[in-house]
């Protein structure tokens, strides 16, 4: 017989929650796919962002998250829907920890998180998406150690965990990343020892960066046999100390050394790789001496080169006297060291009746051409450079102008010869001023035009020594689409560096005119030689160059380009040289080699609209992908007419970020190319499909994510087979 009590209230309502409860969590894991709901999970460990715009897209209604902003997904075999393969939310200033579960996207190659606020330890379960390839997370707060278990991603080839607060010993686990090609750990808490004896394994690794750590002890001797390394080793500013072993010299000539500010000691070696480095490389190691630092080594076998079997025989109470042969070399020893002396009298003698009254060689000798230049080098007058009426004043009319303690002219280029007064009595032009100083044009007497930058006051001896080692490499560089420096000037109170004066001024005044309207004067054919032409010399920057420069200030004023329309980058290395002799560093405009700046833009470029995103965060590392993205922003201006310096406020303009947005919108929406690009750009035969093709290339320099933008030589080489 069926039972007719009621069922009580409570266990209704209980039920009815329960059925409500589950289904919608069945609802949700439903329409939401799991690597959506483990993505789910990042966004519920920021805090809220500050701009509310980061996960605005982040809907958990939806039924895939590859739409959601930051996030890219890929077809899988095997898989009806996509998988989510990267993450790309760097640069927006999130706060939070990175969560465990993001270890459950097992297709996610790259994580990009880098230049935000997430504090914490690496999470272990983050390891288990064993198909990471890139994780790049450096300028956060991270603490704790490295989790040696980062070694079981098999495919690991970039780990850039620079400038956090990581801590604690580099662990040998590290051998296990058999695959790591860069591994930069800088600039963070590190201590104990580099370790060792698995290095030759790292048969991929073509960058290595562990400086601004706290590491001690000597360098592996096993770090030599990285065949790889091909780009930077960068141990500087740690408590490396004892000799720097010669295995180093086994490296690729190409490697760049960066040792500095550590306790190294010893004699350099002059073997391999070592030959091709600069002293900036070894700088502030009181101990290091040798070649190419300024600072001799002595040899402890002229202080004491007694042995038990070379010393004087003492047997039995008697002692031999000196070899004859023994004898006759110290008496021409002594006769040497006293010859030298007299000679060293002799020079300074002359020297100071040479000073006596003024500088009597100034006249005779010839600027990288006579011998007697060592002896003139301090009777060069710099001060002649007036500011006020556009003209070099005459050095023996000025107090200021003799040179002042230890100035030196020196010329980088040998067959650049000129004599040293035409410098100081030739007529002179300004072409610009700025924070990176003044720029003159002078005409020498045979009629040849230089441009001279005066870089102010500032610097004692030990910057002298960063100057001239900066500025020596900047001289090396020579290539067809770069501003050559022939030569430079520094005294305690004026620093010149004179370089080759170009004709035409730069891509900013050509493409917008002198009054500073956008200007539709240069054709086609023209715009793409000028770009062609960039690219080389910038790709030459990063690829060939010594130094394998970033110019970091890549933008149309800073293209110079002659009556023939070739195109030259200038003012690289400039901001560096300007912190050594203590100046402001604020924009120049580009005067660097005789561009004539389009002033207007001077004013406007200080907020720099063509810096990468990254380049924007607040102690953020100079990289080649800016230069890379700078150059896209240059080419959409070529391509469009459209200026990110002008006002937003004119028609014909916008801020960077839109520019870059709106073309891909417009890419995106399949807009007509006539809308986007400067009309007459499409008047030539031809020049449809080439707009379209360098539209291709600037669109992929400015990626977000410096990443996945092309190296600058890919990008030349994409330019170059535009239009052939």
């Amino acid at each position: 017989m069926t039972d007719n009590k009621s069922v009580p209230f409570s266990v209704v309502i209980s039920f009815y929650f329960f059925v409500l409860h589950f289904g919608i969590l069945g609802k949700l894991a439903l329409s939401l796919s799991p690597d959506g709901l483990s993505l789910l999970s990042l966004k519920s460990a920021v805090d809220q962002p500050p701009d509310g715009l980061t996960f605005s897209d982040w809907n958990e209604d939806d039924t895939t998250p590859c739409r959601w902003s930051g996030i890219s997904c890929m077809n899988i075999t095997g898989f009806p829907d996509p998988r989510v393969v990267g993450i790309a939310l760097a640069g927006r200033n999130l706060r939070g920890y990175i969560p465990s579960e993001l270890g459950t996207l097992v297709f996610l190659r790259r994580l990009n998180l880098h230049s935000n606020n997430f504090y914490g330890s690496l999470p272990t379960p983050l390891f288990n998406a064993t198909s990471l390839h890139s994780l790049f997370l450096y300028g956060n707060n991270l603490s704790g150690s490295l989790p040696p278990s980062i070694c079981n991603l098999p495919k690991l080839q970039n780990l850039d965990l620079s400038n956090n607060s990581l801590s604690g010993p580099i662990p040998k686990a590290l051998k296990n990343c058999k695959q790591l090609q860069r591994l930069i750990l800088a600039r963070n808490q590190f201590s104990g020892g580099i370790p060792t004896g698995f290095w030759p394994d790292m048969e991929n690794l073509v960058q290595l960066d562990l400086s601004a750590n706290n590491l001690d002890g000597s360098i592996p001797e096993d770090i030599g046999e990285l065949s790889s390394l091909s780009g930077t080793l960068n141990l500087s500013f740690n408590h490396l100390s004892g000799k720097l072993p010669k295995s180093l010299g086994n490296l690729q000539v190409t490697v760049s050394f960066d040792l500095r500010n550590n306790n190294l000691s010893g004699e350099i070696p002059q073997t391999g790789s070592f030959a091709s480095q600069g002293p900036t490389a070894f700088l502030n190691n009181p101990m290091l001496c040798g070649f190419p630092l300024q600072k001799t080594c002595r040899n402890p076998d002229q202080v004491s080169s007694y042995s038990p079997n070379s010393a004087p025989n003492i047997e039995n109470g008697t002692r031999k006297g000196l070899s004859p042969g023994l004898i006759i070399l110290i008496s021409v020893a002594d006769a040497a060291v006293v010859a030298f002396i007299g000679l060293v009298i002799v020079y300074i003698y002359w020297k100071k009746k040479d000073n006596s009254n003024g500088c009597s060689c100034t006249g005779k000798s010839k600027f990288g051409g006579n011998h007697k230049m060592l002896l003139c080098a301090c009777c060069v007058c710099a001060n002649g450079l007036k500011t006020e009426d556009s003209e070099l004043e005459d050095h023996e009319k000025s107090e200021a102008g003799k040179g002042g303690e230890g100035g030196e002219l020196v010329a980088i280029d040998k067959g650049f010869t000129f004599e040293l007064d035409e410098l100081l009595r030739a007529s002179a032009y300004v072409l610009g001023k700025s924070g990176f100083g003044i720029v003159y044009k002078v005409v020498l007497g045979n009629g040849i035009p230089v441009a001279v930058r005066r870089l102010g006051e500032g610097g004692d001896q030990q910057r002298y020594k960063e100057f001239i080692a900066e500025v020596q490499a900047i001289g090396r560089v020579k290539h067809p689409n770069v501003v050559r420096l022939r030569a430079y000037y520094w005294a305690p109170d004026e620093k010149l560096l004179i370089s080759d004066f170009v004709s035409n001024g730069n891509l900013a005044s050509a493409l917008r005119g002198r009054s500073g309207q956008l200007s539709s004067s240069l054709s086609w054919s023209t715009r793409l030689k000028i770009a062609k032409g960039a690219a080389r010399g910038l790709a030459y920057l990063h690829e060939c160059s010594p130094r394998k420069f970033v110019h970091g200030d890549i933008k149309p004023s800073n293209i110079l380009i002659d009556n023939e329309f070739q195109s030259y980058i200038s003012d690289f290395g400039l901001s560096r040289l300007i912190s050594i002799t203590g100046n402001n560093p604020s924009s120049s405009g580009g005067f660097m080699g005789g561009a004539l700046p389009y002033l207007k833009s001077v004013q406007t470029e200080r907020t720099n609209n063509y810096k990468a995103p990254e380049a924007r965060a607040p102690g953020s590392r100079p990289a080649q992908k800016w230069d890379v993205y700078s150059f896209g922003v240059v080419l959409l201006e070529m391509l469009t007419g459209k200026s990110p310096e002008l006002s937003p406020t004119t028609s014909t303009s916008v801020e960077v970020p839109d520019l870059v947005r709106w073309v891909r919108k417009g890419f995106e929406e399949e807009k007509p190319l006539s809308e986007m690009v400067d009309p007459m750009l499409l008047q030539e035969v031809h020049a449809k499909k080439e707009v379209l093709a360098v539209f291709h290339v600037a669109l992929a320099c400015t990626e977000a994510d410096p990443e996945v933008r092309p190296r600058m030589k890919n990008v030349s080489e994409n330019l170059e087979r535009i239009g052939t």
